[in-house]
């Protein structure tokens, strides 16, 4: 299509307010809080492009008008099937899980982490990258297919700096038996290109990953079936053990500035590792809440919500049925080290909580 053609076609369309140019418009719908997205995009199909529309999020990013949006992956017990659901608030109600249609099943085995308003999926299935503004999936470009073809039976993915560390386990067997190969891609988010393989010939440790998470630039592992944990710092392509993480099963947490946050289900506390002082601590404050609402929870997810702040999710028998709640926890680091919790909300987001499992959150900013 010729641009002239593209400018007639542009001017013979109607804009979305009659009294107001289109980009007037766009600037005051992106000076609009997302919460009332879903209503606005009810309002015509014109308003439902916008609503999906990058111009939006881009304006609103110029603005610096951002918001955290928390997605959870909910695995059916039922069905097997696996979706994302977003975090969502009705005005002057409760938080909710809604499912998010538009958005194709994935595998839960696997990793999912996000880069701005991105989130990147590795599981054994999909390589997707979701735009969570327009809620879209996409292939993710030219991954190396050298790579992808290679048996990995786990792949954990993390992010520093925009890049994507892809990490997955080759198993190679010889005449004294079976060894384990490190192998590490990277993804330029910006770009969408991928680096050269990194690998690590003698790791003596078995694959299957159960959680990783980045702690000040260095990406932390955690093994499933042993009691390990192992850094790996990208810049010197460096590996260890980490004895003081392997001392806890983190699996579940999140990290925020730079400290690692998860619920121990069998002790009722949020733990808290600050890598700074390599130890473990318990982030006072919650004790009575945690120890009411959390007694029956044998799971527990966490994950960044905004500044300061986490999302907890875990499971709890509520009216004699099982119920997937949420509390949003702001957190402060007092004098003397010590962290301190305060539960800001508590709600139930899946009614039916013997029918889902959370299998994974992952946090935007759109």
């Amino acid at each position: 299509m010729s641009e002239n053609m593209e400018q007639f076609l542009e001017l013979s369309v109607s804009p979305l307010i009659p009294s107001l140019p289109d980009d007037v418009t766009v600037d005051i719908v992106a000076r609009v809080p997302r919460s009332h997205y879903p209503t606005l995009s009810l309002v015509s199909k014109k308003f439902r492009k916008l609503i999906a529309s990058p111009k939006l999020y881009k304006r609103r990013s110029q603005l610096g008008i951002t918001q955290h949006r928390v997605y959870a992956l909910l695995r059916n017990r039922d069905t097997g099937g696996c979706r994302f659901y977003i975090l969502h608030r009705k005005l002057n109600s409760s938080n909710r899980l809604v499912i998010v249609r538009s958005l194709p099943p994935v595998s839960y085995r696997g990793s999912f982490v996000s880069v701005g308003s991105k989130t990147y999926v590795f599981n054994d299935v999909d390589a997707l990258c979701i735009d969570c503004a327009s809620h879209t999936a996409q292939p993710i470009p030219d991954m190396p297919q050298r790579f992808s073809a290679t048996p990995m039976p786990s792949r954990v993915a993390n992010v520093i700096d925009g890049k994507v560390y892809l990490i997955g386990d080759s198993r190679f067997t010889f005449d004294r038996g079976v060894s384990w190969r490190k192998t590490v891609m990277v993804l330029d988010a910006e770009t969408q290109t991928w680096e050269p393989v990194m690998r690590k010939e003698d790791m003596r440790v078995g694959p299957l990953w159960s959680d990783a998470v980045v702690m000040e630039d260095e990406i932390c592992m955690r093994g499933i079936r042993e009691s390990y944990s192992i850094v790996y710092e990208p810049k010197e392509n460096k590996w260890e053990m980490n004895e003081v993480l392997n001392s806890k099963d983190w699996e579940g947490g999140c990290v925020v500035d730079d400290v690692l946050y998860y619920l121990d289900c069998s002790e009722k506390a949020l733990r808290a590792y600050d890598p700074k002082q390599s130890r473990w601590s318990v982030v006072n404050g919650l004790d009575e809440f945690l120890a009411a609402e959390t007694t029956q929870s044998k799971w527990a997810n966490v994950v960044k919500y905004g500044e300061k702040k986490l999302a907890l999710f875990f499971l709890k028998t509520h009216d004699g049925k099982k119920v997937i709640c949420c509390a949003e926890i702001a957190l402060e680091r007092r004098q003397g080290g010590e962290i301190w919790g305060k539960m800001e909300s508590f709600d139930v987001v899946i009614e039916d909580g013997g029918l889902f499992d959370v299998m994974k959150c992952v946090a935007v900013t759109v």
